[in-house]
């Protein structure tokens, strides 16, 4: 009789959530269409002055019940309801609509954020960044490689860019009052960057770290972020060979902020970030 290894358990299990994860980004997306570009769209206000809408609520109610449906037992933490703990050493973080304030302009470059978190090392083993306006979806397991789809068309391999230098890159971000939000001083970081990059546009949030996963953007960098907007991030980032880091270099998406890059321009961007 053989047995097989708890690692690959893991994995045949986690790729059980990658399907639901892909499933349900979907169906958050078309939620959430309804609602974009409606001129009858209520938006309200945070307690951080953030904009939220039904379209957000809606949708993390949904991924919610698909998920407690399916893994009763793991855990559940998204941005706009209190965490769900779990048993079962899985949790899944959600941003429902990542982009609000694009969404709510009828920008459609706004997304779904899922991820699961091997709650044992604190690291993300899955992510999916689903762009439902825009008709595209990346998506990565850990050890599988990532995947891109756009439309109908068949997933292919996503890559990231072979540039090697800033000065042959795109470089995005979501805000650039981010930079100064952090720390006024963190500004010369943003201009720094910009005047290295051969372009640089603010196509941000999670689609611009889908444009570095699939070779489109070399580099995109957040000053500010919380955990359901980094979670997916990581293993997307690192199967399509790129990277995915604090601004001083840590792999990590607790660290409150992101640079994404292909790996390549890495170094040559650490050098302007690191000690700010």
């Amino acid at each position: 009789m053989t047995t097989t290894p708890t690692s690959e358990i893991a994995t045949s299990v986690d790729a059980a959530r990658l399907e639901l994860a892909r499933e349900i980004a979907l169906e958050a997306g078309q939620f959430t269409l309804k609602y974009f570009r409606n001129p009858d769209l209520d938006v309200e206000r945070k307690g951080d002055g953030t904009p939220v809408t039904l379209a957000d609520r809606g949708a993390e109610e949904l991924l919610r019940e698909r998920i407690a449906a399916a893994f009763p037992d793991d855990g559940i933490l998204g941005e706009e309801y209190p965490e769900t703990p779990g048993t079962s050493g899985r949790k899944w973080i959600l941003d429902p609509i990542d982009g609000t304030k694009p969404f709510v302009h009828g920008v459609p470059l706004y997304t779904n954020l899922i991820a699961v978190l091997d709650e044992a090392t604190g690291e993300p083993v899955l992510g999916v960044i689903n762009a439902p306006a825009s008709g595209e979806m990346i998506h990565a397991l850990v050890g599988h490689g990532a995947w891109y789809q756009y439309g109908d068309r068949p997933a292919v391999r996503a890559q990231v860019s072979s540039a090697a230098t800033l000065s042959e890159g795109l470089f995005l971000t979501g805000d650039v009052g981010g930079f100064q939000d952090r720390d006024p001083d963190t500004t010369d970081v943003y201009f720094s960057l910009q005047q290295a990059a051969r372009i640089s546009r603010t196509w941000g949030d999670g689609y611009g770290y889908m444009m570095v996963a699939i070779g489109r953007a070399e580099l995109m960098v957040d000053a500010q972020m919380s955990l359901w907007d980094a979670a997916c991030l990581k293993p997307i980032l690192e199967e399509a060979g790129g990277t995915f880091t604090s601004w001083s270099g840590e792999p990590t998406v607790h660290a409150g902020e992101g640079i994404a890059t292909n790996g390549h321009v890495l170094a040559e961007v650490l050098a302007k970030t690191r000690g700010r």
